[in-house]
């Protein structure tokens, strides 16, 4: 009997039980795009779904539930990340499955997809079991796993694919390191169509990166730092690519951080390839400017580019060459980070931070629509088979409650992940998330009035 690619045979996202919420959110300010809502509703969930939506005040508490007086605040479908780093198996001082996916949660996610390269790398089978497992006694929001596309992220050797596909695995990447081999690309690809999944690439040319620790320009030139230049990034885009069209297979961007990437990456999409690409929140609201600080925060690879960047990366999102947000929540340990710049790790956290950040500085400014961006931090989940969060009848409680008004400093309280190398910290943002229901129980929970009593 012939194979079916795309669907793994076994499970495609983990999480610990719960139980089922049953709880009254009332007057919320309720937004989802896809579902066209933007007005204010009560929401009744019932074990774990959504049961019904009212007018603010028209529908009663549910028997033995709680009620959460939201008026004045937003409900929106939950964020999925298709692009994180927990650290585990191997680097558990950094971050591990429960504090990663409590971040994630924080943040308003109800979703996660983890990167392979961790210690040992997620190249096989046991290895992937054995996360899944973990995932489902630890994870607060459901987790997914990438697999690595060569063995132990050499670039030589294809790992089991469709082995890996049969285990859980939503898809593979090499994620930290590019796949410099053209030809060990179209294997993989090829493999692809037996495996099914989508191949994620993190896309750099290390001939052109070499020792580079920030992008190459007037501010490198100025502060003496070698640089990163943007064709190390979109050369590699372009490339990929054309293997991408001429092998008719699924290829997703990550981390885009140039406008020359973006260039590539939409004259693709015009040509017909099956391509999609996420940007970070850092490359969408930060520049290499902020580097003159040397403060390591500001360490990441790809890395934070020009104004120019900034701007057409925004307008991809918006117009959607740019598919999706993912945040490449990378944390570090302090000491790792509290090194000169040259010396210290790339890298930012950004599970708590994605939402309000964009808003503050995208949705306030007026540079992105509040809707466009609640549709995009939620839109990795269809690019790896997953159901798109979406708030309607029946479906499971997959959503935040947010407070639009909620002034705050980032860090100021500390954070829900093990590290703190946020490039965002210390910055004054508006949007907290007070609530977070994923896969129909309450992944997070923030101060609020409540009825009855708290949320359990």
């Amino acid at each position: 009997m012939a194979r079916v690619p795309n669907l793994p045979s076994g499970p495609r996202l983990h999480h610990r039980p719960a139980q089922p919420v049953e709880l009254l959110i009332r007057g919320a300010h309720v937004i989802d795009p896809r579902g066209d809502l933007d007005e204010p509703h009560d929401i009744l969930i019932h074990a774990g779904r959504l049961a019904e939506l009212g007018a603010p005040g028209s529908l009663p508490a549910p028997a033995g539930g709680d009620v959460l007086e939201a008026a004045g605040r937003h409900a929106f479908p939950g964020f999925v990340d298709p692009h994180v780093h927990l650290r585990s198996p191997g680097e558990e001082y950094k971050e591990d499955i429960e504090s990663g996916t409590l971040a994630a949660a924080a943040g308003g996610f109800c979703a996660v997809i983890a990167m392979p390269n961790t210690d040992p790398v997620v190249d096989a089978e046991p290895i992937l079991s054995s996360l899944t497992a973990a995932a489902r006694r630890h994870a607060h929001v459901p987790v997914g796993f990438l697999a690595s596309i060569t063995r132990r992220l050499a670039g030589e050797e294809l790992t089991e694919m469709a082995e890996l596909r049969d285990a859980g695995a939503l898809g593979f990447t090499d994620d930290g390191r590019p796949l410099v081999s053209a030809g060990m690309l179209r294997k993989a690809l090829q493999y692809q169509r037996l495996a099914g999944g989508v191949i994620a690439l993190h896309e750099e040319d290390p001939e052109l990166s070499r020792d580079g620790v920030m992008h190459e320009g007037e501010v490198s030139a100025r502060l003496g730092l070698a640089g990163i230049p943007s064709l190390s990034e979109s050369t590699m885009v372009a490339r990929d690519a054309a293997l991408a069209r001429y092998e008719d297979a699924r290829v997703h961007f990550q981390h885009l951080s140039c406008i020359e990437s973006v260039e590539a990456l939409a004259e693709a999409k015009r040509r017909g390839a099956r391509v999609s690409a996420e940007v970070c929140p850092h490359h969408l609201t930060l520049t290499d400017e902020v580097v003159h600080t040397l403060d390591s925060r500001f360490k990441m690879n790809p890395p934070l580019g020009t104004e120019e960047d900034r701007r057409a990366l925004v307008a991809a999102l918006r117009s959607g060459v740019i598919d999706c947000v993912a945040t490449d929540h990378a944390p570090h340990a302090a000491h790792e980070k509290e090194v000169p710049f040259e010396e210290a790790p790339m890298g930012t956290t950004g599970l708590e931070t994605a939402f309000a950040a964009l808003y503050t500085e995208l949705v306030m400014s007026g540079e992105l629509d509040l809707g466009t961006l609640i549709e995009r931090m939620s839109a990795g989940a269809a690019l790896y088979d997953l159901p798109t969060p979406r708030i309607a009848l029946g479906q499971p409680a997959n959503l935040c409650l947010v407070d639009l008004e909620a002034r705050y400093q980032v860090g100021a309280d500390g954070y829900a992940s093990r590290s703190s190398n946020s490039c965002f910290h210390a910055r004054t943002v508006h949007g907290r998330v007070l609530l977070t229901l994923a896969a129909g129980t309450v992944a997070f929970r923030a101060g609020m009035l409540s009825q009855a009593r708290a949320l359990t």
